[in-house]
């Protein structure tokens, strides 16, 4: 299917694609996660949410998935086929979405300079609370009172360190998760002003790029830290892509619909187009 139809008044932000085919997407209404079938289209809803926003969420080996609390200052880890809640971490700020390496699930937050660690065990166990830590953001980032600043978040190529974007300055950023500093990604120039979700595939990473209603493809060097954009991509059916997931030959894309009144009956999508090639 390219077009997956979400229920009305979901308001999705971010989706992760796990095997099945299953897309899995959350609600900033509730807190909510609903499951699709990328092959039949059909779907349900999987966790009923706590009641507050769920913003990115991200799928790991193991079929857990983990869920940024957005304004709610919080995360969740549920099982992807169950829906069960494993666990509940209070944090605070703006948790605005994932990135999953083999040792620890990384957060961004986009009004508190740090980046949160949740450390994994050496077989996937999650941290009791008191094991989550924040790192502290140094170098060349810079957090504005206002927008969003720290948003979607990756790992780099060769797996070393981490990826941030920020919607507010159009930054990319390389950081070391050792030390927290995070520097300018050299884009040759270019920006990804108002910039959101982030899925990396090799050395090419894919962009949502919310109010211009396009997806921006970049190459990136092994390390991380030179990025030349290729393309920029829209489509017709496009309203404020806010997240995107890879599958086969397709590339999926959550409309946010962010400049659309969110009403009850507000309806909303997640359509494919062809995976954007160099």
């Amino acid at each position: 299917m390219t077009t997956i139809a979400l229920p009305d008044g979901f308001r999705p932000e971010s989706m992760t694609i796990g095997p099945g085919p299953f897309a899995y997407f959350g609600s900033l209404a509730d807190g909510s996660i609903y499951r699709a079938d990328l092959i039949t289209g059909e779907g349900r809803l999987i966790h009923p949410g706590p009641g507050t926003a769920s913003a990115g969420v991200k799928l790991d080996r193991r079929g857990r998935l983990f869920i940024a609390g957005g304004f709610a200052g919080d995360a969740h880890v549920i099982h992807a086929a169950s829906g069960a809640t494993l666990a509940s971490y209070p944090l605070a700020g703006l948790v605005n979405d994932f990135a999953l390496t083999p040792t620890a699930a990384w957060a961004t937050d986009s009004v508190l300079p740090v980046l949160w660690k949740l450390p994994l065990g050496g077989n996937g166990e999650l941290p009791e609370l008191d094991e989550v830590s924040q790192l502290p953001l140094s170098g060349d980032i810079e957090y504005l009172e206002e927008g969003f600043n720290a948003n979607g978040i990756c790992q780099t190529p060769d797996g070393t360190a981490l990826l941030v974007n920020q919607s507010n300055t159009g930054g990319l950023f390389h950081v070391d998760t050792a030390t927290g500093r995070a520097t300018s990604v050299d884009l040759g120039g270019e920006d990804l002003m108002d910039c959101d979700g982030m899925v990396l595939d090799g050395d090419l990473l894919y962009v949502a790029m919310g109010v211009r209603n396009e997806v921006v493809l970049l190459r990136l060097n092994h390390e991380g830290t030179v990025g030349k954009v290729l393309r920029r991509v829209s489509d017709p059916r496009f309203d404020i892509p806010s997240s995107l997931a890879l599958h086969d030959d397709l590339l999926y894309v959550i409309n946010g619909r962010f400049t659309t009144e969110a009403t009850p009956q507000t309806s909303y999508t997640s359509v494919a187009i062809p995976r954007p090639k160099p």
